[in-house]
């Protein structure tokens, strides 16, 4: 396989339903082949009005989808060789586990024979070989949905869509799921695109996040640099647990950037957004980054705040305070710390200039009496 061979293309997509509002707006999309994508983003972001445009369910209203090379715009579902997982499993009540599963084969009009050998295989993939005579409302939730992706495998697909596929089940089945639905795209060699609003499903099951917000992805990437490197204000606070510095920049030099904080006190930023001095900020930095105490020679920058309360969390205690002029500042301190501290305690936080990135303002400075 050529490393980053692109399966599909968007190319300057559009989506509207009324003809004025666009739920997307413009998208430039390359999926490539064998990856696992996920769209991420929160109601009404256009994510899944992507993947139905990809699916076949949604016509583009203006621009191209093109599947190795050819444009699908107009070509209908079962013609684009795309298996399709839903939230809600669309099984067929009156038909057999096997009987749903073959379903797309009778569609295509497989040959008997060749369709109860692809049935059977599609069921051992999913570990519900012994299951193919019962009917849905005989299996467990979990079961269905690997009925629903035995379905979606039938046919060898060059590509899956799932559309939150596991928001139905319970945590605990969930996050099993999201293994058992890893390891099958890393064992066939799966092209899978995945919808889901949960980051931390996101985060575990990706090769490449696209991050939506109203209509426009507004970041792509590995898991691991969105959580990192977000480049701007939304992705920072959607993709992980954050803290906002809410500040104006003083001055710029290089990557770097001095910002004044509500309390008058400065601190040192990577200068992400082309923001100028006198123009407000908002720095993004991470709980576990934020140092109490003893912390590493290189976190220069200092802050002082009053601790609102702990919370004991296991394998972490996590500190909310008040501090810099910002009321909900959250520190993660790892372990069990020998001391922990109280509320109504006067403390100085330490954190590097490399862990805090200047973003867009979430705020925006009173206007001059």
């Amino acid at each position: 396989m050529a490393e980053h061979e692109i399966l599909v293309q968007f190319s300057m997509v559009q989506k509207t339903y009324d003809g004025e509002t666009l739920v997307v707006k413009h998208l430039d999309l390359d999926i490539r082949r064998g990856e696992f994508l996920t769209f991420l983003g929160p109601s009404g972001s256009g994510k899944t009005t992507t993947l139905m445009m990809l699916a076949g369910f949604e016509m583009p209203t203006y621009g191209d989808i093109m599947l190795r090379g050819r444009a699908i715009n107009t070509m209908p579902p079962h013609k684009r060789n795309i298996g399709m997982v839903f939230q809600n499993y669309a099984l067929f009540p009156h038909m057999t586990v096997e009987q749903n599963v073959a379903f797309p084969l009778a569609v295509r009009r497989v040959p008997k024979a060749d369709a109860a050998r692809q049935v059977r295989r599609a069921l051992e993939m999913v570990r519900l070989a012994e299951y193919g005579r019962r009917r849905p409302a005989q299996l467990s939730g979990g079961q269905q949905q690997r009925v629903a992706l035995a379905r979606a495998l039938v046919f060898d697909p060059e590509i899956v869509l799932m559309d939150e596929p596991l928001g139905a089940l319970d945590k605990q089945l969930r996050e099993h799921m999201q293994i058992e639905i890893k390891h099958l795209h890393e064992q066939l060699g799966l092209t899978v695109v995945y919808v889901t609003h949960d980051q931390s499903e996101a985060l575990t099951m990706s090769d490449r996040v696209a991050v939506f917000n109203d209509g426009l992805i507004q970041q792509i990437d590995t898991p691991e640099v969105l959580y990192e490197q977000p480049r701007d204000s939304f992705v920072a606070n959607f993709i992980g647990e954050n803290n906002n510095l809410n500040g104006t920049v003083e001055a710029v030099e290089g990557d770097r950037c001095t910002v004044r904080l509500g309390d008058d006190t400065q601190v040192t930023a990577l200068h992400v957004k082309p923001i100028g001095p006198g123009r407000p900020t908002t720095l993004s930095i991470r709980p576990e980054r934020l140092f109490i105490g003893t912390a590493p020679e290189a976190a220069a920058n200092r802050i002082r705040g009053t601790v609102v309360d702990t919370i004991y969390l296991g394998d972490h205690v996590r500190v909310g305070m008040h501090a810099a002029g910002n009321p909900d500042i959250m520190i993660k301190l790892p372990g069990k710390p020998e001391t922990r501290p109280l509320p109504g305690d006067q403390l100085e936080l330490s954190f590097r200039a490399e862990d805090c990135r200047a973003l867009d303002p979430l705020w925006h400075p009173p206007a001059a009496a």
